[in-house]
């Protein structure tokens, strides 16, 4: 077996990326290139934790135009990323990978409620966990949850997800000369506003010293990759002591 630089990762993925080519709900085939990536992953002894988005069914704040107040849309998006998480756990298991979907909000019939100890006692028996639902509270992002749950479980790394291969000086599509960067820390990011994670993530990441990596997820192979030691994306961390 491989040598692996990371023992227990979180990877967050957008609900976007499920909607594929389509642009909304849940494409077949994505699901299943997901499934495959963390397949990989687990394969190498890797402990996986997910944390996915519901973007690609309802985001909180769109609800607002429709006069939806935030608190409810942001519960409906809670539980757009219920059904994402429900449908990625069952692609998974269809490849033979053991997987869990945790909830913040409990809903005991279709999932389980979110406790620490048992989902640690689910990684360490090399099950995946999908946690769903954020953080159970609207006003937070999954971006929020993911740091959030990637602090409580002891991950290593977050492992963002994106449709570009890292964190630039500029939205590179619409900025040509936009630059990206191989290292950044959290201050820069929150400096200089750059749209890596959310603020409250990006500043409870700092807080507790949990290393980001932004990659471009469309390439196939790269989690793999990132946990054998490439250099792939951007890494987000504290400065360098000394």
């Amino acid at each position: 077996m491989s040598s692996t630089v990371y023992k227990r990762i979180l990877l967050k993925l957008s609900g976007e990326v499920l909607a594929g080519d389509a642009g909304y709900g849940i494409d077949g085939s994505m699901l299943e290139y997901l499934a495959k990536e963390v397949q990989g992953v687990v394969e190498l002894g890797v402990q996986v934790a997910i944390v996915i988005g519901g973007g690609n069914i309802f985001r909180g704040i769109q609800g607002e135009s429709r006069g939806i107040p935030r608190a409810t849309g942001d519960y409906i998006g809670m539980l757009a990323t219920v059904m994402n998480s429900l449908a990625l756990r069952e692609t998974l298991e269809s490849l033979g990978v053991p997987a869990r979907v945790q909830t913040a909000i409990e809903m005991r019939q279709i999932a389980e409620p979110f406790i620490l100890k048992k989902t640690l006692d689910h990684l360490e028996g090399n099950k995946v966990v999908i946690f769903a639902a954020g953080t159970g509270h609207p006003f937070f992002t999954t971006d929020t949850a993911a740091s959030l749950r990637a602090v409580e479980i002891g991950a290593e790394v977050i492992l963002k997800a994106t449709k570009v291969d890292g964190v630039y000086s500029a939205d590179p599509v619409l900025d040509p000369t936009a630059t990206r960067f191989e290292q950044i820390t959290y201050l820069e990011v929150l400096q200089q506003q750059l749209k890596v994670m959310d603020l409250t993530a990006i500043s409870l990441c700092m807080d507790h010293n949990m290393p980001i990596i932004v990659f471009n997820l469309r390439k196939q192979g790269n989690v793999k990759r990132i946990v054998l030691g490439e250099s792939i994306g951007t890494l987000v961390r504290n400065k360098d002591k000394g």
